[in-house]
């Protein structure tokens, strides 16, 4: 006897593995989708200094692999830096800094500052992403909101960085390009308490 389709037990359980199936696509679908971008997110994660890179009289040069001049920024101004020769972006990137000598106060050591030029670490002691963005004076880490200042040595002001970002030591050199007298002076990025 003849019996209609969507009526038969069988049937409908092969509805129900089918739907199941397409569940379980979608399911691990939406995981993958989120999988890559976590993944990217590793590489900030796990950012090791192998340092020391700079010594002294190593220059500083930008992207370009230009070195910097001592009139290169106005007061106010930032630039990242690299050591020259440039090894890459994940080896010692530099905030060079620029404000009026009055202003560094407590905290910055002075003794490694040179014509208003202060220069810390890029990579931020929380997680390790580069702190790129600017809040007036501030500098700030766009992953999770670090805030370091650095008229006071780039000491954390907000969020969670456990410790401020370590001071490079540089000066001007005979012809008027700005070298580092030395290596940080602590851990980069996170870790190293």
């Amino acid at each position: 006897m003849y019996q209609p389709l969507w009526r038969d037990e069988r049937a409908e359980l092969h509805r129900r593995d089918y739907a199941k199936i397409l569940a379980t696509i979608g399911g691990l679908t939406a995981i993958a989708s989120l999988a890559a971008p976590l993944a990217g997110l590793t590489e900030v994660f796990e950012r090791k200094y192998t340092g020391p890179v700079y010594s002294d009289g190593v220059a500083l040069v930008d992207s370009e692999g230009e070195q910097i001049t001592e009139d290169r920024l106005s007061e106010g101004e930032q630039l990242t830096v690299f050591p020259e020769p440039r090894p890459g972006i994940a080896d010692a990137p530099t905030l060079l800094v620029r404000f009026p000598e009055s202003e560094y106060g407590e905290g910055t050591n002075m003794e490694y500052t040179v014509g208003g030029y202060a220069a810390y670490s890029k990579v931020c002691t929380h997680a390790g992403c580069m702190v790129a963005d600017r809040d007036g004076t501030t500098l700030v880490c766009p992953c999770h909101s670090g805030r370091f200042d650095p008229l006071a040595g780039a000491r954390v002001t907000g969020g969670p960085p456990p410790r401020r970002l370590p001071q490079l030591p540089i000066t001007i050199s005979g012809d008027g390009y700005l070298v580092a007298t030395g290596d940080f002076t602590g851990p980069v990025g996170p870790g190293g308490g």
